[in-house]
């Protein structure tokens, strides 16, 4: 009997502690699982009566970066002096950390606890044993560093060759010989072919999602169950086509070394976090053109910054590709004042109203807002501009357009046909092991009965899907070249239908305009826009901006100006009579009559019309009366500068004052006209009498 084990430790009893590294070994390493836990029947034989077994930490490391449920239930068994001697098969399985495995030895000095190992039994209390354990825990600490750099070392050497193997996204296999190669699918080529296809166009990963959403088109991914697993199928989301796209592999590149671990100490432990993105230039290694890729190198970069771009609520506040919303310039308004990207918000009922404003100082220090206005006018005249500058290239462009409606039409065609391809072998495939397996056995042949049945309704229905598309039932509307042609002539009209996408539109616009300045005048109420076109020029565009409580259905100012002059002095009748002449209308379109006069001279409180004698006017109809003479007669008298008069604006009834008429030169030529007999003309003379002289 060992002196170390006394009478005391032996009572208290023996715990056996168990671990292995990772969860690879606690499936590989079974013999040396197996070792641990005979420690059992060791200490039995040493002669505690008492064994108890700690092996919650069976895949976990001991080097201190993770959590160890397992220890920490040693550490405390230790420190309430319940345990008499630790049995482990070497010291690199209790800690292989210094912080650790010397906090451990400091305790069971204190406590009275020996460490036990197949070498031997070990008192921390002595001082050659708290030595001999020291260099243990040290050798330990230090061979897996030693590991580690080894590992590390030859990793990266090897993946500088392009020869490290590691698990491929979906689209891609590994060859018997080392090389990368494209999956032989060719559904999963086809589509993955069309995501970089479709970003290209779209501009926008989120466009590219709601795409084949809208499509019911599916993404290839790799099965997560075991390393290389088959590729399945699966509704297109947003995380998934982000790494698809941003993914250096389908760009014919060999990347390694993309992400970094960090180590952060919380609650006096460290805490290591892997995954965390490294810039391009700090990837340990990057092979350009080392297998097939579904896009160029440069077609990768030009898609990486088209998506940085995009980002926003960033510090750089680059301009934004087009998103599919109402605003037109969204993404592209930049504020002239403070250098921010202007934000868009919608309301209204339906969210038709929408308002651009810089608001980035107001939400990150609480200033005011720099600028805000409504965005319906801007957009409109931005959109003037764009279709001026694009006029003389309108018949190529729609020529092009209709022939990549068609092209768009045709992928998506072939996406549809490889899914029926093999949705028509997988329910073959469902088909066979059905009639492979026992009748009798109806638990096994009614489950596969079941999974039959859903591939054969799978395939139908792209069948039919696929025979709408060949029937033309979901190919989209295009034109004739010589209706494109025409409709080219006149693009205004072809750019304000309805049907015409608000994602083309901001397409379109991104291509011409690289970003706009703008700033808003109050003084002379106009939004001053400053437009950098793509190529360097600039031009300003001013567009006049509503004030407070004007909205798209106020009536002009134009109008309210005739309406302010003449009130007071005519009534509402005579007053929309004017504005009818003059073809003015009312903010939401409809002709002038009385009631409407009266509300708006309500709204702006001005006054009802007077008696004309009041004001010593007569009108024109009156001034007739008065003079008994014909109203011919009387405006040819206005006309001649003979009777003076005024109109309140131009088409008003005329005002004449009532000393006018009591003038001389009035008097005189109303006398004239009145003595004054119609000469006879030649065919008077020619004439022949109504009566006969006898």
């Amino acid at each position: 009997m060992n002196p170390k084990l006394t009478a005391e430790r032996l009572e208290r009893g023996a715990i056996v502690y168990i671990r292995q590294s990772t969860p690879g070994q606690v499936l590989q390493h079974q013999e040396g699982r197996r070792r641990q836990y005979a420690l059992q029947d060791h200490a039995r034989q040493l002669g505690f009566q008492q064994v108890a077994v700690i092996d919650e930490d069976l895949g976990r490391s001991g080097s201190g970066l993770v959590e160890r449920a397992g220890f920490e239930q040693l550490v405390g068994a230790v420190c309430a002096g319940s345990v008499g001697a630790i049995f482990c098969l070497e010291a690199s399985r209790l800690a292989r950390n210094g912080r650790e495995w010397h906090h451990l030895i400091e305790l069971c000095g204190m406590t009275g606890t020996v460490i036990v190992d197949p070498d031997g039994i070990y008192d921390p209390a002595l001082m050659n044993d708290r030595l001999l354990l020291g260099m243990k825990g040290t050798m330990s600490e230090f061979e897996l560093n030693l590991l580690r750099q080894r590992s590390a070392e030859a990793i990266r050497q090897k993946a500088q060759r392009g020869e490290l193997q590691f698990s491929l996204p979906a689209g891609y296999v590994w060859t018997a010989e080392g090389r990368i190669e494209k999956e032989p699918d060719l559904r999963v080529q086809q589509v993955l072919s069309l995501v970089f296809a479709k970003l290209i166009e779209l501009g926008s990963a989120r466009q590219v999602l709601l795409w084949f959403r809208r499509e019911d088109i599916a993404l290839p991914r790799k099965s997560q169950d075991q390393p290389g697993g088959k590729t399945i199928w699966a509704p297109a989301v947003y995380s998934a086509l982000l790494r698809l796209l941003t993914n250096p592999i389908y760009a014919g590149a060999y990347a390694f070394g993309r992400t970094k671990t960090r180590t952060k100490v919380m609650e006096g432990r460290a805490r290591k976090t892997i995954g965390h993105k490294k810039l391009r230039a700090q990837w340990t290694v990057l092979i350009p053109e080392h297998h097939p890729g579904y896009i160029s190198w440069g077609q990768y970069e030009r898609n990486q910054a088209t998506m940085a771009a995009n980002v926003h609520m960033k510090s750089r506040a680059e301009p934004k590709a087009g998103r599919g919303g109402r605003a037109l310039l969204s993404g592209l308004l930049r504020c002239r004042r403070c250098g921010r990207m202007l934000y868009v918000s919608y309301s209204g009922s339906q969210g038709m109203v929408l308002r651009y404003q810089c608001r980035g100082a107001h939400m990150n220090q609480g200033d005011p807002r720099c600028i805000t206005f409504s965005g319906l006018r801007v957009d409109r005249a931005v959109a003037g501009e764009v279709l001026r500058a694009i006029s003389g290239n309108a018949v190529e462009a729609a020529v092009e357009a209709a022939e990549q409606m068609r092209q768009r039409f045709g992928e998506q065609r072939q996406a549809v046909e490889l899914e029926l391809v093999q949705a028509r072998y997988e329910a073959k495939l469902a088909g066979r092991r059905y009639e492979a397996v026992d009748p009798d056995n109806r638990l096994v042949a009614g489950e596969l009965e079941a999974r039959w049945n859903a591939a054969l309704r799978k395939a139908q229905a792209l069948e039919e899907r696929f025979r709408d598309m060949d029937e033309a039932k979901g190919m989209p509307a295009i034109p004739d070249k010589e209706i494109l042609l025409s409709l080219a002539q006149d693009l205004p009209a072809v750019w304000n239908w309805p049907g015409t996408e608000a994602g083309l539109k901001q397409r379109i616009v991104r291509i011409l305009v690289e970003e706009l300045v703008v700033d808003v005048d109050e003084e002379k109420q106009e939004i001053v826009l400053l437009i950098h076109w793509a190529g360097g020029r600039h031009s300003e565009l001013r567009v006049s901006k509503r004030g407070t409580g004007q909205h798209g259905h106020s009536t002009g100012m134009e109008a309210i100006e005739v309406i302010r002059q003449m009130a007071g002095k005519f009534g509402d009748g005579e007053i929309a009579a004017t504005l009818n002449r003059l073809r003015l209308r009312t903010g939401a379109g409809n002709s002038w009559n009385a009631q409407r006069v009266y509300g708006l001279r309500r709204q702006y409180e001005l006054p009802s019309a007077g008696s004309n004698a009041e004001n010593g006017t007569v009108t024109l109809q009156q001034a007739v009366d008065r003079l008994g003479v014909s109203e011919l007669r009387i405006r040819r008298m206005i006309e001649q500068k003979v009777l003076p008069a005024k109109q309140a604006v131009p088409c008003a009834p005329w005002e004449i004052s009532l000393e006018a008429l009591n003038l001389p030169a009035v008097q005189q030529a109303i006398e004239n006209a009145r003595k004054r007999k119609r000469p006879p003309t030649a065919s008077d003379e020619r004439s022949d009498p109504l009566f006969s002289e006898s």
